[in-house]
């Protein structure tokens, strides 16, 4: 049996509730991810990461590869002990940030050749190695090294990138080692419904025990996101975890299971945490605007997170202004504890057939 699985608990339409099988726990479908790039949450400790009732969390394979290295955190017994995390973690590939942060890089065949956004150092990322790292690291998903394309592409970049996509794809699934780890292939093509189809048949050849939707969310318009994902999601097969990454606003989290997603990674709730903004259902609170300065509200009244149940607006809009540290953990805390309870929400409307009218009361909102 595959390291990681799903049991599917439920289903309205195309949307599902289930429960992901993996080396370090149970996770509950649907589940948003936490990004921890550096192997940290920003701001946050590992048990506060927990409290926000986080079940995984995500960490980067290219900046790990860099700093401090592969072979340093297996040293130390791997990921999960070097961190202090005792749950669940996915790495990414290394591919898109190889495609973002790279100072210059160099596509073939075999692999990508890339400088350092860091010192301008010279590396080779290849399907092989990109996965021998992330055997090191030690995590309990890991992902394909793709071909990651920007926005606009065209429709020969973005089939040649498909391509390339599926022949590392083949490579990665040979290369890979981890008996205790589940290997995930990506699915590409851009905004091209054809060429979609054409990688999911291609990666789904393969095999693997879980797949993704890679390439969305790099500035396509919404309305080109979401076109694809009610095309091709539902296509991806039933009995595998279907992982969309990257794409995070909560109106993305509800469209996306809407579709059939089971899985989704962001850095906007963390981010926009640190630069002053707040989600609700109604939408964000940008805590740097004046009215805020004597507001006694909590930042979500119907919120129960550790931010809103003890902290006045006007208080953490006192702790922005002056660039207080606290200020970044408290923002973080109420936004993790905001996605991941939607997700729960979603998961009991699912449950009890609710999620057409979950969907529309909540899209009404956020308009």
């Amino acid at each position: 049996m595959n390291p990681v699985y799903i049991e599917i608990d439920g289903f309205d339409g195309n949307a599902r509730a289930a429960r992901l099988f993996t080396p370090h726990g149970i996770i509950k479908t649907p589940v948003f991810m936490p990004v921890g790039t550096n192997a940290c949450v920003k701001a946050l400790t590992p048990q506060d990461t927990k409290e926000t009732g986080a079940e995984i969390m995500l960490a980067n394979t290219y900046h790990l590869y860099l700093r401090p290295g592969h072979d340093l955190i297996k040293k130390f017994g791997g990921i999960h002990r070097f961190m202090g995390w005792d749950r669940p973690v996915l790495t990414d590939s290394g591919g898109y940030q190889v495609f973002s942060l790279a100072k210059l890089r160099k596509i073939t065949e075999n692999g990508v050749i890339f400088q350092s956004h860091i010192d301008g150092s010279s590396h080779n990322f290849t399907p092989e190695n990109a996965i021998s790292i992330q055997n090191a690291l030690g995590a309990d998903i890991i992902m394909c090294f793709d071909e990651c394309t920007g926005f606009p592409v065209t429709r020969k970049e973005a089939e040649e990138s498909a391509d390339l996509t599926a022949l590392w794809a083949r490579r990665c699934m040979d290369a890979h080692q981890g008996n205790n780890q589940a290997l995930f292939g990506i699915v590409q093509g851009s905004i091209y419904p054809d060429i979609r189809q054409k990688s999911l048949e291609q990666i789904t050849s393969i095999d693997f025990p879980g797949y993704a939707m890679g390439g969305l969310a790099i500035g396509e318009p919404k309305e080109q996101t979401y076109k694809i994902i009610n095309k091709i999601l539902h296509c991806l097969p039933f009995d595998r975890p279907r992982y969309i990454m990257g794409m995070g606003s909560p109106v993305d989290l509800v469209e996306g299971v809407f579709n059939g997603a089971d899985m989704f990674d962001c850095v906007m709730p963390t981010r926009n945490a640190r630069n002053g903004q707040f989600f609700t259902d109604n939408g964000r609170i940008n805590i740097k605007n004046a009215r805020y300065f004597n507001d006694e509200m909590p930042i979500d009244e119907n919120c129960q997170c550790y931010t809103c149940r003890n902290f006045t607006r006007a208080y953490l809009r006192h702790l922005f202004v002056l660039k207080e540290i606290l200020f970044y953990r408290l923002a973080t805390i109420h936004n993790l504890y905001y996605y991941i309870n939607l997700m729960k929400r979603i998961r009991t409307a699912i449950i009890n057939n609710k999620m057409a009218d979950f969907r529309k009361q909540f899209l009404d909102k956020w308009r």
